[in-house]
């Protein structure tokens, strides 16, 4: 049995970490987990022990964000916490044999400064953003050390253009952070048309990207909405109280109701589900989407996906523009200055032109279906990563 540890950097690189960790430890291996920012619930959840101690901030990652959001993470000692979490990954590295990164270049150079080897999964970097993968420096360099003994890629496009860049084989196994939406579950009541909504996970952003949905919902003009039997299910963390959710929605005229499982105003609803987001991604026709790594899932199930541009720190105009480039044709995204009035009537427009073309235009389904494949690969992606990790491992010790 080897002792593997997990180092990642953000909300969606600790899911799939702990996906694959999951699969590391059904393959008999000791696994700890080192997430970089924030709590790592993720590895909780899954069983897994996470070191040291760990904060959450405000943009919960070290990707996409705004300027006054990284000002944000400044005062809230970020930088200084990264340090202290680097000091602390030096002084616990010894006692594994393997280091598996999720993410991008900062977990890379931290991996590249203990020594040990490293498996890297790339999940932030794509060469579907501007046909050609630009690596940030140092990581090019790193990653062609034969310490790096493996590199894995978030789609068949980048793995061939890194193949290139790096003059060594790079694979594309698929993706972990799909495993969840695969899972078998109970589906939501059938309607006529259901969108799915997704504000995201992480709080304060959550709570404004919550009501500036509430906003595009007013919008659709309500005679359409019982006509065409349209359902709204918001996918919400628990982060969000009860409490929280009737405070925060009554600032637009929306009323909790139903020990806060229901929001409603006037004659229009919104069924809230926690912790069924899974649920909601396969029970929605369309999904209105303010989130990253949902997103994406709810493209690997093929469902269309519009976007709502918010005033971040994350899901920013630019995050969405650099979304849409990642995950091709089949994610929408409406005209308009963020949050103005245009663009939530040009939003609440597009809602129900893309909710009727899913159900009565094939070729939006099949988009859908060669953009999920194209742009994700195939359900199952933990499982292979792990068993070829711990061939790995078994080839360094023979």
């Amino acid at each position: 049995m080897s002792r593997i540890l997990l180092l990642s950097n953000g909300h969606g690189e600790d899911l799939s970490g702990a996906l694959v960790g999951k699969w590391l430890r059904k393959l008999h291996h000791h696994v700890d987990a080192f997430p970089l920012v924030g709590f790592g619930n993720s590895y909780t959840q899954a069983g897994i022990k996470v070191l040291g101690k760990t904060r959450e901030f405000s943009t919960g990652g070290l990707g996409y964000t705004t300027f006054s959001g990284r000002l944000t993470e400044l005062f809230q000692g970020q930088l200084v916490y990264l340090v202290g979490r680097f000091w602390t990954l030096l002084s616990v590295s010894s006692n594994y044999d393997l280091l598996v990164v999720i993410g991008d270049v900062v977990p890379v150079i931290c991996a590249w400064l203990t020594r040990l080897p490293v498996v890297t999964y790339l999940v932030a970097y794509s060469s579907h953003y501007e046909g050609k993968l630009k690596l940030p420096w140092p990581c090019g360099s790193f990653l062609s050390s034969k310490r790096f003994l493996k590199i894995y890629t978030r789609d068949q496009l980048t793995a061939d253009d890194l193949t290139i860049q790096l003059d060594r084989n790079i694979e594309f196994l698929g993706n972990p952070f799909l495993e969840p939406v695969f899972e078998n579950q109970e589906s939501l009541p059938s309607c006529g048309f259901r969108l799915g909504l997704l504000p995201g996970s992480r709080r304060p952003e959550l709570d404004s990207n919550l009501l500036l949905m509430l906003s595009v919902i007013d919008l659709l003009p309500f005679p359409l909405v019982i006509e065409r039997e349209i359902h709204f299910d918001m996918a919400l963390v628990t982060s969000l109280t009860n409490k929280e959710l009737k405070s925060l929605v009554s600032q637009r005229g929306w009323q909790t109701c139903n020990s806060s499982i229901q929001l409603r105003r006037n004659q229009l609803k919104v069924s809230i589900h926690r912790d069924s987001f899974v649920k909601v991604l396969q029970s929605s026709d369309v999904v209105l989407s303010m989130a990253g790594t949902a997103a994406e899932q709810a493209l690997g199930l093929t469902k269309p996906v519009i976007q709502l541009p918010g005033n971040g720190p994350q899901f920013t105009a630019s995050f969405a523009e650099a979304q849409r480039r990642l995950l091709g044709p089949t994610v929408f995204c409406a005209d308009g200055i963020v949050g103005q009035g245009s663009n939530l009537r040009n939003t609440a427009r597009l809602i129900l032109e893309i909710l009727e073309r899913s159900k009565n235009d094939p070729k939006l389904h099949k988009e859908c279906c060669e953009q999920a494949m194209k742009r994700l690969g195939p359900e199952g992606g933990a499982r292979r990563m792990a068993v070829e990790i711990s061939s790995l491992i078994d080839a360094m010790h023979s």
